[in-house]
């Protein structure tokens, strides 16, 4: 496989076409329909895209985008971004306050979306308000897909309920023969091509923007970073991530898709029969997956990210395949990936901190007057909407950069609790008390005191079932003080069945869990 650079504008579809030409028949995309050869994708991505101006659609449209990771996702998604418009994607998870302030500073800083690109069903059960209850009540609350200002292409079959005029992605895919994409058809390499809402209030909601060229230029160093442009033989990533599937396709491997929902054995069942060599999951997922049953031995690399990585489950996947690259990526939205870290050298630190690793070629990393990582790179995010451009990225990670100029994270600026005079970052000890024996899993927590305004420091631990629990706690009543310092020892232990978690990534959900163990105080 071969990562030769593109011309400015290029754009992931421009490489996929510098694929296209030097090995067509090279599967790009597998999935439940079958392969795409780089040849076939490159081709329905410029038929798209061409189909798409012929509707007109034009440089600086605006489209909302509410289609899954998959085929349609990728080939529609890249044949917008190469006609010019920027992608913004939906948010299922938006009540409609939220919804509507989103929509509003889309409008106000890109331009009004003229577009939605929408499964069919997705679109379908949006127009009759039984089917946006039906929607809501299986978690997707999308009320902009009933727009009818909105100029519709979906995927899937088209179903009553559709707009007359929508155009379907298959039908523009199998369009008449389209040139390949040419680099100067994406336009200015430096236009927003995808926009991504991070969390954010109702009032001022917050939106990452992403050009071809941050795009291309992250998926590269994710790409050389796990080795794969000198890659021998075949490599096949099974994801759900099409972050994570740009970075292999843009280095000429292949993206065996898993379907959403993810469900464990029919995740560990395509990586088997479609011989995975890489994988990426959260930590919570590749938990479920060591639960589910035993991962591949064709499986050469194990990708960690979006949430902070337990030990334990480091300890797991090292057990379970012995001759695989168990690595963690540290990145953002932002900026993806930072550092790359194996599980050796993140297992040997763990009582030391979370080491993240040394920033990758081209990333600049400080710290400010208050500890706070800040980042700089070629694929920084090229702004906020509503912010302008980002020059430098403020990580809200408080952190350390070692002697070897590696990255230490000690935790979220944000996570801070309040003891007295002594400020305690809970990232700064998790991962130390996680790698204690007997341990899954350990989050700090502040319970608030309305007398004093301080913080009574709670440890919420995840037993890994190897010690029962009474001895556990006593354990770790005797351990502490010889693993913390003494100003972090929590005032309360609570041994907890399971960790409350939020979002897609799977993040310990600190509020629940400050709730949680708030009702559980003696």
């Amino acid at each position: 496989m071969s990562g030769t650079p593109n011309p400015p504008g290029a754009g992931l579809a421009g490489r996929i076409a510098d694929h296209a030409r030097r090995t067509p028949d090279a599967v790009a995309l597998l999935d439940a329909d079958g392969t795409l050869t780089y040849a076939e994708l490159a081709q329905r991505i410029a038929a798209t895209a061409s189909g798409l101006r012929a509707a007109g659609m034009s440089a600086g449209d605006t489209v909302l985008f509410a289609v899954r990771p998959g085929r349609d996702a990728l080939v529609l998604g890249l044949a917008v971004m190469t006609v010019g418009a920027a992608v913004v994607v939906a948010d299922p998870g938006a009540g409609d306050e939220l919804d509507a302030a989103r929509g509003r500073l889309v409008t106000e800083r890109l331009a009004a979306p003229r577009w939605l690109a929408a499964e069919s069903w997705l679109r379908a059960l949006s127009a009759p308000k039984a089917g946006r209850t039906l929607l809501r009540r299986l978690g997707l609350n999308l009320p902009a897909l009933c727009d009818p200002t909105l100029r519709l292409v979906h995927t899937g079959p088209r179903l009553p309920g559709l707009p007359p005029n929508a155009l379907s992605a298959a039908t523009l895919a199998r369009g008449a023969s389209a040139p390949e994409p040419e680099p100067a058809a994406s336009g200015d390499p430096a236009r927003p091509a995808l926009v991504v809402f991070t969390s954010g209030t109702t009032a001022r909601p917050r939106a990452v923007v992403h050009s071809q060229a941050t795009l291309l230029a992250g998926a590269d160093l994710l790409g050389e970073s796990l080795g794969l442009p000198a890659a021998s033989g075949p490599v096949v990533v099974h994801s759900e991530q099409l972050m994570i599937a740009f970075a292999f396709l843009a280095a000429g491997a292949t993206w065996s898709v898993a379907p959403l929902p993810v469900r464990p054995k029919r995740f560990l069942r395509d990586l088997r029969r479609r011989r995975a060599t890489h994988t990426f999951g959260t930590p919570a997922s590749l938990a479920r997956l060591l639960a589910a049953g035993q991962l591949p031995d064709t499986l050469a690399t194990v990708l960690l990210g979006a949430a902070p990585v337990p030990p334990p489950i480091l300890r797991r996947l090292r057990t379970v395949l012995p001759s695989a690259r168990i690595a963690v990526i540290y990145g953002a939205t932002e900026m993806l990936p930072i550092a790359v870290t194996d599980a050796e050298e993140k297992l040997d630190h763990a009582p030391h901190g979370d080491l993240a690793g040394h920033p990758l070629p081209g990333v600049t990393a400080r710290l400010n007057d208050e500890g706070e990582l800040l980042l700089r790179g070629a694929h920084l995010a090229i702004g906020y909407l509503g912010d302008g451009p980002i020059g430098e990225l403020n990580t809200g990670d408080r952190a350390r950069i070692d002697a070897e100029g590696r990255i230490v994270l000690l935790g979220r600026t944000k996570d801070m609790l309040i003891r007295g005079s002594f400020n305690l970052y809970p990232g700064l000890y998790e991962s130390a008390i996680a790698a204690l024996p007997g341990i899954a899993e350990a989050v700090i927590v502040g319970v608030p005191d309305p007398l004093t305004a301080d913080e009574a420091v709670v440890l919420a631990v995840r037993p890994d079932g190897s010690v029962p629990e009474p001895e556990l706690l006593r354990r770790l009543h005797r351990e502490l003080p010889r693993t913390i310092d003494h100003a972090a020892l929590p005032d309360r232990i609570h041994c907890l069945p399971a960790i409350p978690r939020r979002g897609r990534t799977e993040k310990p959900d600190r509020e629940q869990l400050r709730t949680l163990v708030t009702k559980e105080a003696p």
